[in-house]
């Protein structure tokens, strides 16, 4: 089913119309009393015609909408769709009208939304009746940020990873999102869930060897810390792919938090702490090699001092234990001679 827009009457002139038929009902009523305690049978009419409007003639006034911009009211007649009003401004419609919106009693933890449950989702109780009644069965096509909850999930190395994300989405198509799917905003909470795990199971948390993240066959470096603005956009168009039924489009989705679970944060703090340790120790025996080849380099070009390939030795072993030891070195005075 797709949207189809209806233009609707004014509302104004019809307001003022079924307002000015009020009064005349009321003058009817008061002509037709008049009448009758005059003794005139024909009084009769007029005090009947009033009694009739005054009992029937609140319907039109049922098809009266009033719509602020960026909202859209779904409309079916006797269960039939009849058309979305998009426009802003007041409106006269069909009284027997309805909007319906089956979201609209939903909340979700996005902006515009309140009393956020620990699952994202919860229905509204008495802080929010105003905010019910202000938005009534009316669709709001603004841009919503949809923050669902943190969600524990296994990357491709079976780690558990905590991810959460932010999405922007809004409704394009009204009729879609009311008749397609049962609750177009739960129906976006789900398949968001759905999509962050079918596409951080695909990445390592870190870079890890032989690793293939883009399915061309390839091991490469795409990780979740290190590849974030690619796996959002992965995320957005997984979740785009999954909603377009329901007449939303997603504008953009972020990481809003990454980290490891906590029964291995501990154990991968450990680990990133050698790694480290191990990346800085090469540096340091690589430039303690460097050093001890320009001494002896410089010794030899300088001719300060004749040294065999034993006393080479011993010192390329006392220069490198200075150098790459974790302490101050205690120098040992030599006296004599070295010969």
């Amino acid at each position: 089913m797709k949207e189809q827009q209806i233009k609707a009457r004014p509302g104004m002139p019809i307001l003022l119309l079924f307002a000015a038929l009020y009064l005349a009902a009321i003058g009817c009523l008061a002509l037709g009393g008049i009448m009758l305690e005059n003794e005139n049978n024909i009084g009769v009419l007029p005090l009947v015609l009033g009694i009739i409007w005054l009992i029937i003639g609140f319907i039109p006034f049922l098809g009266l909408k009033v719509l602020k911009p960026n909202e859209a009211l779904v409309l079916t007649l006797f269960g039939k769709y009849t058309g979305t009003l998009r426009e802003a401004g007041f409106y006269f419609v069909h009284p027997f009208s309805i909007a319906v919106n089956p979201a609209a009693k939903t909340r979700l933890g996005q902006s515009g939304d309140v009393q956020t449950g620990k699952q994202g989702i919860t229905i509204s109780n008495e802080g929010s009746k105003m905010d019910l009644e202000a938005t009534g069965k009316r669709v709001s096509l603004k841009a919503m940020t949809l923050n669902n909850s943190v969600q524990k999930v296994n990357d491709c190395l079976g780690n558990p990873v905590e991810i959460g994300i932010a999405v922007i989405w809004r409704v394009v198509d009204t009729a879609k999102a009311v008749f397609n799917v049962d609750n177009y905003k739960e129906y976006l909470s789900l398949q968001c869930d759905s999509a962050l795990r079918d596409i951080v199971r695909i990445y390592p948390y870190d870079v890890a060897p032989n690793v293939d993240t883009t399915g061309d066959g390839e091991p490469d470096e795409g990780s979740l810390r290190g590849s974030s603005e690619v796996v959002a956009r992965r995320i957005k168009d997984e979740i785009q792919s999954k909603v377009h039924e329901a007449g939303l489009e997603i504008l953009e989705a972020r990481i809003t938090y990454l980290a490891y679970a906590k029964e291995i944060a501990a154990v991968m703090l450990q680990r990133q702490q050698a790694s480290a340790i191990v990346d800085a120790r090469k540096l340091i025996v690589d430039g303690a090699v460097g050093m001890v080849e320009m001494a002896l380099e410089k010794l030899a070009q300088n001719e300060v001092v004749t040294l065999d390939e034993e006393r080479k030795a011993a010192m390329v072993s006392n220069l490198l234990v200075v150098l790459c030891g974790n302490r101050d070195a205690q120098p040992v005075v030599n006296s004599g001679s070295p010969y």
